[in-house]
């Protein structure tokens, strides 16, 4: 079970602002462009030309705050055998059931927090993001419309928290940092929020999304 949750109330003052941002979500998701993959900043690193990738979702979802519009994240459970305790959006593998990425997206948000795909109203996508694993995610953007607690999967997730989508759609939040992985240097993205620790894949993303929204 999650070990802490943020206040899930939506403030009407705040829904002036949160609009603002949709609809530069909206103008920046217009362009095609900006394919992104854990290899940009190790471009000596690349994997083969035409590997099989496998296709993937995340829902990039925003809910309204009395601040402005909040990121929501999980923290994934100790426990799993992949990527464990690092910080994800909801999501996960298309099954062939999946009729499209944002069925994916919708699936996933709401096995793992419990996120009930009549509250979700679809923004847009971004182009996919080649991960280092041999997946292919596509970022679905999406605005939670409506009061939302989560309820985290267990045996996946261990913490759903919110993050100033301010804070994340800034580029000079985010920083270049690296470390040794399968003997050698490899450089990646983070952009720190408190005790949370974004970074890998999660960072990428945002910070193409970033990129972005910058004037």
């Amino acid at each position: 079970m999650c070990s802490t949750l943020l206040r899930w109330v939506l403030k009407p003052a705040g829904r002036p602002a949160v609009n603002d941002h949709i609809d530069r979500l909206r103008r920046a998701l217009a362009d095609p462009e900006g394919a992104s993959s854990d290899f940009d900043l190790n471009p000596g690193h690349r994997p083969p030309e035409g590997r099989l990738l496998r296709p993937a979702a995340v829902l990039v979802a925003l809910a309204d705050g009395a601040m402005g519009p909040e990121l929501v994240l999980t923290k994934r459970s100790s426990a799993l055998r992949h990527h464990p305790g690092q910080i994800a959006f909801p999501g996960g593998k298309q099954d062939p059931g999946d009729p499209s990425s944002e069925a994916t997206a919708l699936r996933e948000a709401h096995e793992e927090i419990g996120l009930d795909p009549a509250q979700v109203e679809l923004i847009g996508r971004m182009p996919t993001h080649e991960t280092v694993t041999g997946f292919a995610i596509t970022p679905i953007i999406a605005r939670i419309n409506g009061p939302f607690t989560p309820i985290p999967e267990t045996g996946e997730v261990e913490e759903v928290f919110r993050v100033p989508f301010t804070h994340v759609a800034d580029p000079a939040r985010f920083r270049i940092e690296r470390r040794i992985w399968q003997g050698q240097w490899r450089a990646y993205y983070t952009v720190p929020w408190g005790p949370y620790y974004i970074w890998g894949a999660t960072a990428r993303i945002l910070r193409g999304l970033a990129g972005r929204l910058a004037p």
